[in-house]
Formats: C-alpha cells, structure tokens, sequence
C-alpha cells in the first residue's frame, strides 16, 4: 500500500492544474472533479491506516523515497515522505473533513462564476497541506507550509473585487511570511550544526547531544515564531479574524482541520528540539496559555458570526499549544484534541455557513434570533459542535480538552509545582469563557425572540426583512456527518486509549503522572466552570431580550471588539516604523547614492559647458588665445631669470 502514497499529493494536485489550465472548458464539471480529487485521497490514506494497524507498532514508520532532490558536494538531500501515525492521522483529518467541506462547496458557492477556480484553489489548498505532514525533512516541510501560505492567500481574498477582502488577504500572506522567517533560520541553523535537514538525522543528532541547549533554545524559538505565524497564536494572531473575509467552507477548511493546525504540527513534529530546550518549551506553553484567554475574550463581544467562531479557533489551538508546550504529557492531547476539534469546529462553521445562505449572507448574530424554528437541521447540528466545544460529557471536547486541562495540573519533570497550578487554573478559566462565548453565539442565533421579520410592512433598520430557511441536502448532509462527529467521535478515539497508543510509535511512551489536584476535582471544577458561562450566557443573552445594536460596553468589551489592538500594536510597533524606514531610504537613496553620481554627471557637465566656450569659430580668439598663451609660456620660462 505505501506505494500508493505519492498519490495522496499527486491527485489533488493534479486536479488543481487541470481545473486552473482547462479554464471555462471545465465550468460545468470542475466542481465534481475538485470532490472526487479530495475523497480519492481519503481513501488511499484510509488504506494505508490499514497497512499501518497491520504493522506492529515499532514499525509504524515508513519512509518513501520519490526522488533526489539536492545534491551539492557532500551535501545530498533526498525527496520522501513519511508515514507514521503522526502524518496519517492529519491526513485523514485534512481529506476526510476536506471532502466534506468540498461537497458543501458544491451548493454553496452554486452561483458563483468562479465556482471551478474556487475548487481548483481548494485542491491546491489540500495538496500543499498534505505535503507539509508527510515531508521527511524540513526543507519539504517548507514547500508544503509555502504552498498552504499561497493556497490561503488565493482562497481568502477570492472575492478581492472587494477592497477590503483583498486588504485581509494581504495581510494574513504578510502575517505568515514573519512566521516563515523563523522556519527559515531554524533550519538554517539545525544545517549548520547537524549538516542535514532531514527528520531522522536531526532528530538522532540531537538526541546525541550534538547540538548545544543554547542552540536548540534558539532553534525552538524559531520554530515557535513559524508556529505562531501560522496558527494565529500571540503576537501574530491579527490575521485570523478578518481571514473571514473568504467564502465560509474556506474558514471551515483553514480553522478547522487544515492551516491553523499546521503550527501545532511542526511543534509536536520537532518534540526533540523542543525537550532539549527547556526554556523554548516552557515559552510554548506560555504563548499557548495567553493565547486561550486572548481568543476567549475576544469572542465574547464578536457580533459577527464567523469572528467570534474565529475568536474561538484562536483559542482552542491556544489550548493545543499549550499541551505540546508540556512536553511528554501532552502531545498526545494536543493531537487529540486537534481531531475533535476539526470535526465540532468544522461542523459550526458550515452551520454558520448555512445560516447565513437562509439570512441573505448576514453575519451580525444581533439581527438573527429564534433560527431554531425555520433552521431546525443547522439548529441541531450547530448544538451538538456546541456542545463538543463546551466539553459538556459524553460529547467530543470532554474526552480531549479535558484532557489538556488535566494535563496541565500536571508538574513538569525538574519544574516548580507553581507551573502547574498556574497553566492548570488558565486553562481552567479559559474552559469557563469558552462556555460563556459560544453559549451567547448559540443563543443570540437560535434562540431568543426573533430581530428579523418576513414581513416587508414591518421590516425596518432594526428589524430587517428576511425568509430564513434550511439549506439544501448538499450542505446539510456535511453538517451532520460532522455532528456525528462531535458527538462519538472522541469516545470512539479514547476507547482503552487507543488514540495515545496509536500516537506512541512518534510521541514516546508517558508514564502516569498523577496532577496537583485529583483528576475527579478536575472534572468537576471544570464541569463547574462551563455551568457558570452557560448560565451567564442564557441569563443575559437567551433569557434577556438581545439589542439589535452594539452597546457601548466596558473598557474590555471595547479592546476585544477590536481584538485588544493588536492592529493598533502592530501598526506603531511594525507597519510606521517600516514605513519611516523605508522612506529614509528612499531619502538616502535619492539624496546620497544617486545624489553623488548626478552631482557627478553635472559636474562633468559644467566642465564642459565652460570648454565649449573656447570653440568659437572665430579666427581673432583663437590668435588672441596663442598669444595669451605666448605671454603666460614666457612669464613662466623668463621669471625665475629676472
């Protein structure tokens, strides 16, 4: 079957260079080729889970080789992939949920002119990702992360005709690019100390203590920097929300399963690196706890659908870096929940997705209410992604977050006992917020009085007219496979957890720790936790009629309407201090460089303009210029003499 491995790339792949190289040709069929594209993929990867489970466990890594690629003096890099449980769990995720989001595609973007460019796109979208999991070095790795940079551009600014939607793809390919920076000079320094690049020669170099602690610190870094710019973690998490801007399966595709995740990837992927760079870790871990509580907060005053669902995947990756930051004890969680959370996740943004197709494309949650009644599917699949989210028992997120959350009462080997119940009560209180925000999101859409009318004499500014209904089986039917999902999927995953089991082969075997508190405390204060934000949630936004206009809020509310300015940090930090730099340039440029070689060319000029002078024509200067010259020639030779 591993033979069949190249073709995971190569069919999406080849289908984006059909559909963009056909053209109209393949209008009327582009989509259904984009569809089947994804879903051969699943299958070949659901083939090879099947070769692996064969295998025992120990030989669960497969190295495919596909060509060489870079051979310079002694320097020789090969092309491969790698097949492990790490790889193949994101590519099943990536096609499984990728092919679902494909179908609802179909239906959703059913009128749009571009409908065979936007699959092409999302082809090349899958294509990148899958190459970026199974690269068996990081200079593949980098083609598949460069190519998911360029895919997310395309698909985010699709309809760029709008300013504004070509201004947040522009800014999430710059926001990314800073991430790259990090990727690149990891690697450069990993060659400079190791002379390879390749996973099992950098892995089996640092293990040996090739590479000093100060290094792999440095190193960690790095890689942290590639993580945050593309997993929209803090400081580089301005990007995410107005990623929005894109048609809604492509947020469903970047948030859920695809982009955002790949940070979490190469963190767990690079666990050598990290677990010799105690410091580059413990800063994982602290990127990921600010990053929880940032998201969390931020989706609390969102009024716009797909940002506060946005707010919420900043969050919950918040929550998976914070569990690849602990080190041994949680990479397996951060990998778990990261499936989950692709399937709850997934399943609300094309619920979001849908309740905009039934509210002629309207974000703002303050003018839906009482959906529940004219969206009775999307209602009920929304919940259970909801639920999945809350953590609420036996749904998906219980078996997973939770799992984080326990994780983190736990005290790291040679760390004080003070991390623990620090990162443990963070995650905590982020377990709380999360019920809060994604309570007021289910309820101001669904339920609660209605802040729309059908009927056009009553419709005003306040009440805008609208003919909500359900959407067609092309979109729903996606959306409930994906609350399926939500619902067993984490059950079925931690069943004798075999889900850990699987992932030993490349996270390691961990022996039990048992966290400051018991883990029944846990539980229940967690449990506690997600009650109180339900209940604040409905009291003020199910309970309570919902304003049909923002007020004014506290000081909180309004930094985390504007995502606690990041957009003014990053602009006094960053963007005016590279334009005054650029224009000093420019001055420099103009003033000196170029100034020297045009003062020198007017120079040149003057001289001449004066010599040109003595060129007359006429016969009496040139007589009157010999004798001048005459008297000068015989004041010089006669002077010394008199």
């Amino acid at each position: 079957m591993t033979s069949l491995a190249p073709l995971l790339v190569a069919v999406p792949l080849a289908s984006a260079a059909v559909l963009l190289l056909l053209g109209r040709a393949a209008d009327r069929w582009g989509h259904w080729l984009g569809v089947l594209a994804s879903a051969a993929s699943f299958v070949i990867g659901a083939l090879l889970l099947i070769e692996l489970l064969g295998r025992d466990a120990a030989d669960r890594g497969i190295g495919v080789h596909l060509f060489d690629w870079i051979s310079v003096g002694r320097f020789s890099l090969a092309a491969g992939l790698q097949i492990d449980p790490l790889s193949l769990t994101f590519v099943l995720l990536v096609t499984f949920v990728g092919t679902l989001i494909h179908i609802y595609s179909v239906a959703y973007m059913a009128h749009d002119d571009s409908r065979r460019r936007f699959f092409a796109y999302l082809n090349l979208f899958i294509a990148a990702m899958l190459i970026l999991v199974l690269a068996d070095s990081y200079l593949l790795l980098f083609v598949g992360w460069e190519g998911v940079g360029l895919a997310s551009y395309l698909l985010i600014g699709f309809w760029n005709q709008r300013p504004e939607y070509a201004a947040a793809a522009k800014k999430a390919f710059v926001a990314n690019r800073i991430g790259d920076i990090g990727l690149l000079v990891a690697m450069g320094l990993l060659f400079s100390q190791l002379g390879s690049l390749d996973f099992h020669t950098v892995n089996a170099g640092v293990g040996s203590g090739a590479v000093s602690t100060g290094m792999l610190t440095a190193i960690g870094l790095m890689l942290l920097l590639a993580a945050c710019g593309k997993s929209a973690q803090f400081p580089l998490q301005s990007w995410l929300g107005d990623a929005m801007a894109g048609p809604t399966p492509v947020s469903a595709l970047i948030h859920a399963a695809t982009m955002v995740t790949a940070g979490v990837y190469l963190i767990v992927r690079s666990a050598p690196v990290f677990e010799g760079a105690p410091t580059a870790q413990l800063i994982v871990t602290i990127i990921g706890a600010i990053t929880l509580v940032l998201g969390a907060i931020i989706g609390c005053a969102k009024d716009d659908i797909k940002k506060a669902l946005a707010a919420s995947t900043m969050s919950q990756i918040g929550y998976m870096v914070l569990a690849a930051g602990l080190g041994p004890i949680g990479y397996a969680f951060a990998i778990f929940h990261l499936v989950t959370h692709g399937f709850f996740k997934a399943g609300m943004f094309l619920g979001a997705g849908s309740v905009m197709h039934g509210m002629d494309d309207t974000t703002d949650m303050r003018h839906f209410g009482a959906l529940r009644t004219s969206m009775v599917i999307t209602w009920a699949t929304f919940g259970l992604g909801w639920l999945a989210i809350l953590g609420v028992p036996p749904f998906s997120g219980f078996w997973s977050k939770d799992k984080i959350i326990e994780s983190a009462f736990v005290v790291p080997e040679g760390a004080g006992e003070w991390r623990a119940w620090v990162f443990g009560i963070v995650a905590l209180v982020g377990a709380g917020i999360t019920a809060f925000y994604m309570s007021r999101m289910f309820f101001m859409t669904f339920h609660g009085k209605a802040r729309w009318t059908d009927n056009k004499a009553q419709a005003s500014a306040e009440r805008p007219l609208r003919h909500p209904h359900e959407s067609p089986w092309l979109m729903t039917v996606p959306m409930i496979i994906l609350a399926i999902g939500s619902l067993g999927l984490g059950f079925v995953l931690q069943l004798g957890g075999g889900f850990t089991t699987w992932l030993e082969p490349v996270t390691g075997h961990v022996e039990h720790h048992e966290p400051v508190l018991s883990v029944p405390v846990i539980q229940i204060a967690t449990l506690v936790a997600v009650a109180i934000g339900l209940v604040l949630a409905w009291r003020q936004y199910g309970a309570l009629p919902v304003p049909t206009t923002a007020p004014k809020g506290s000081v909180l509310t309004r930094a985390a309407r504007v995502d606690m300015y990041q957009d003014t940090v990053n602009d006094a930090l960053l963007v005016q201090p590279g334009q005054y730099l650029t224009r000093s340039l420019v001055y420099g440029d103009r003033s000196v460089v170029d100034g020297a070689f045009t003062g020198l060319g007017k120079l040149t000029v003057g001289i001449g303009q004066v010599l040109r002078k003595l060129q007359s024509g006429y016969a009496r200067q040139y007589a009157a210029t010999m004798l001048i010259g005459l008297v000068v020639l015989a004041v010089v030779v006669l002077a010394p003499r008199i």
